[in-house]
């Protein structure tokens, strides 16, 4: 099991690119099973969970090329349904959540899919209900396999329905339309999600002959086509990692330049940085951090404590909570941060206490942070990573503290991080990877 032996106190500078979006990466792999057609995807970030759903992809019978570091080419020509009800498929699909998005694409071109009990981080309930109900509102039918484990979901003829989603889940969406997609009839999905990330799907899949409007609003209007064909497709950059990076900036106070962000699609992630204090610089599609000594927190009009919270977009993604807690604790004011959708996401306090920082954990889903302004320098502890985003959150900590961090099970990070040691010690940091 590898490691990650941090020295902090090291400032950086220099320019970093951002990775591809992991969560666009695991849709639109899993949409190269809507044809027999070849697909091209570049950007793909190198991280274990894409490395293993393309993995699982070859299992089933998908043709992979490996074109350049971050290009592959799919064709699923000859896939080998059986496999799905396999011992390995079972394995595989069940410890990685991005798997699940394998069953719309499934259903709608062969008429069948399972599904193992999803994968992921640990960080609370993850529901797949929504899921669930668009496919049956197509006309499949779940059927539980108790000697095998699986759902099988059947649905030899879908058709278009109207469905109005009980929550608007990133996943659920970008499963139920591509369901639809190959359906007959018309699908209109209200409540549907709407991050940038699902808007590059459904651009993908207008490539590729399907029919879908209202892309970028939360009501989608799918008109089923025969069969789809194949296209080339670049994935946007990590938001969650830039944001990472922001955050990473502030706390070390480094001057760092992020490169090619696509700032159009970040949405309100620049403004939410901005109301910890940091000072953001737009140049042209990069963004400039400066070094700071200190950063302020704003306050609400009425002078109450900032909170910051997750939301749907285009509120302030999940994925970032951890990123702006321990961002808030070297800034100047205080901090309620408040994770509504998952229960288990602030668990990792207990490691930033332990290091110094000045929190108090409300309850499962608030914490508040008192602001130390560098009065307090953390100090480093041995720790282990809970969740990739929680992960990254303790390396941004280690990093700012005196002395050496030791941190376990950094595997988590390296599912939504590609070579973050190898690409953070280019521009100043000092981590050391090492197996325990």
């Amino acid at each position: 099991m590898a490691i990650f032996e941090v020295h902090g106190g090291h400032k950086l500078k220099g320019e970093i690119i951002p990775q591809g979006a992991k969560n666009e990466a695991l849709q639109v792999i899993c949409a190269v099973l809507l044809t027999k057609e070849k697909v091209t995807i570049s950007n793909l970030p190198n991280i274990v969970d894409i490395i293993k759903l393309i993995e699982l992809l070859s299992e089933l019978g998908v043709k992979v090329e490996k074109n350049g570091p971050e290009e592959y080419t799919f064709q699923a020509d000859d896939v080998n349904i059986d496999y799905l009800i396999s011992p390995e498929f079972k394995k595989k699909g069940g410890s990685l959540r991005g798997s699940m998005m394998i069953v719309g694409p499934m259903l709608t071109r062969f008429g069948k899919a399972f599904m193992p009990k999803p994968g992921g981080d640990k960080i609370g309930r993850r529901r797949v209900d929504t899921h669930f109900i668009g496919f049956e509102a197509l006309g499949a039918k779940f059927n539980y396999k108790s000697e095998l484990e699986l759902f099988e979901v059947e649905g030899a003829h879908l058709k278009g329905a109207y469905m109005l989603l009980d929550e608007a889940s990133v996943t659920g969406t970008a499963n139920i339309l591509m369901a639809a997609s190959l359906a007959e009839g018309v699908t209109t999905i209200y409540n549907a999600a709407c991050e940038p990330y699902l808007q590059q799907l459904c651009k993908m899949l207008n490539n590729m002959g399907a029919k879908i409007t209202g892309i970028g609003s939360n009501l989608l209007q799918i008109e089923g086509v025969k069969e789809l064909k194949g296209t080339s497709h670049r994935l946007l950059p990590d938001m969650i990692e830039i944001g990472s990076f922001i955050g990473m900036a502030a706390v070390t106070q480094s001057e760092i330049t992020i490169k090619n962000v696509s700032y159009d699609n970040l949405g309100i992630i620049p403004t939410i940085f901005g109301r910890l204090g940091i000072k953001l610089e737009r140049r042209g599609d990069d963004i400039f951090i400066p070094e700071q000594e200190s950063y302020e927190v704003d306050t609400f009009i009425d002078g109450s404590i900032l909170t910051i919270s997750d939301a749907i977009w285009p509120g302030f993604t999940p994925d970032l909570i951890s990123i702006a807690l321990v961002t808030a604790i070297q800034a100047k004011g205080n901090v309620l941060i408040h994770q509504k959708m998952f229960e288990s996401r602030l668990f990792f306090v207990d490691k930033l206490i332990d290091m110094g920082a000045k929190i108090i954990l409300c309850d499962p889903h608030r914490a508040s942070i008192m602001g130390m302004d560098r009065k307090i320098q953390l100090k480093g502890i041995q720790m282990a990573s809970p969740d990739i985003r929680a992960g990254v959150a303790l390396l941004i900590a280690a990093m700012s503290a005196n002395g050496k961090s030791v941190i376990f099970n950094i595997n988590q990070i390296d599912r939504g991080y590609q070579h973050i040691d190898t690409r953070l010690n280019a521009i100043g940091a000092q981590i050391i990877r090492k197996n325990s």
